[in-house]
């Protein structure tokens, strides 16, 4: 069993990256921008609709305050101001969520917080103390789920301040033979092979273990499985994904 998530509500305005409809035929998990790497309110408020309907979970995608560099750019944000803003994003889309008769049910980091909390102890940190403000899941009086690389920072620091934590793997990115992801500045960082992707998807959530790009082994007990929502023809491959892990006896649903 595996959760399968993706990256939603990348836009801007009139500007569109991810195709949002066709990915929630396939994902499990919504990872929502929330409006510092990507998103505005009317977009957020699409995707929780849409979500919502289609009994998708809504997660929400925090980040640095970074519009121009789509998160992609690590910044040296004062802790008690990272925690602020992770909280910030978590209430506003919260909103649209409670809205749309849902919720939001779970919290990952984006881009360059995701990849800084890995390793810095004050972020991963920081990103924690957001969440806690945040306060717990509306409807269920939990604290609210963080999603992250195995072995990070940020889980470690959820863990020891009570959150739940729910280690993700990524289907079309390469790892490091440490069990981090390659930079997206070195070549081959994003797979775009789709029978490759796929296998990698199926290895994984069958035998719990991916492959790094020097062909060592790594194993993993990830929960849930992340294709990128920017990628080109990312909903054919959520998609294809979903259809495969099926066809391998693999479950694919929302991690409980």
């Amino acid at each position: 069993m595996i959760d399968l998530n993706a990256d939603l509500a990348e836009g801007f305005g009139r500007w569109r990256l991810t195709d949002d409809e066709a990915l929630l035929a396939s994902v499990t998990s919504a990872n929502v921008a929330c409006g510092f790497h990507a998103g505005d309110p009317a977009t957020m408020r699409r995707v929780c609709e849409l979500a919502a309907e289609r009994g998708v979970r809504i997660g929400a995608q925090v980040s640095y305050r970074d519009l121009a560099g789509f998160g992609r750019r690590s910044m040296d944000v004062p802790a008690a101001e990272l925690a602020a803003e992770v909280a910030y994003q978590i209430g506003a889309l919260e909103v649209f969520a409670r809205a749309a008769g849902a919720a939001v049910a779970y919290v990952k980091p984006h881009g360059a917080l995701y990849n800084r909390a890995v390793h810095d102890a004050e972020q991963a940190a920081a990103v924690v103390e957001g969440v806690r403000l945040s306060g717990p899941a509306t409807g269920s009086g939990q604290p609210l789920p963080v999603l992250g690389l195995p072995g990070s920072l940020l889980l470690a620091a959820a863990a020891e301040a009570g959150l739940p934590t729910v280690e993700e793997a990524f289907a079309d990115r390469s790892y490091r033979p440490d069990g981090t992801l390659v930079p997206r500045s070195e070549p081959d960082a994003v797979l775009h092979d789709p029978d490759l992707v796929v296998k990698r998807s199926v290895r994984l959530a069958r035998d719990g273990e991916i492959a790094a790009a020097d062909g060592s082994v790594l194993p993993t007990r990830a929960r849930s499985l992340c294709v990128h929502g920017d990628t080109p023809a990312a909903a054919r491959l959520a998609r294809r994904v979903r259809q495969e892990l099926s066809r391998a006896g693999v479950t694919v649903r929302a991690f409980a």
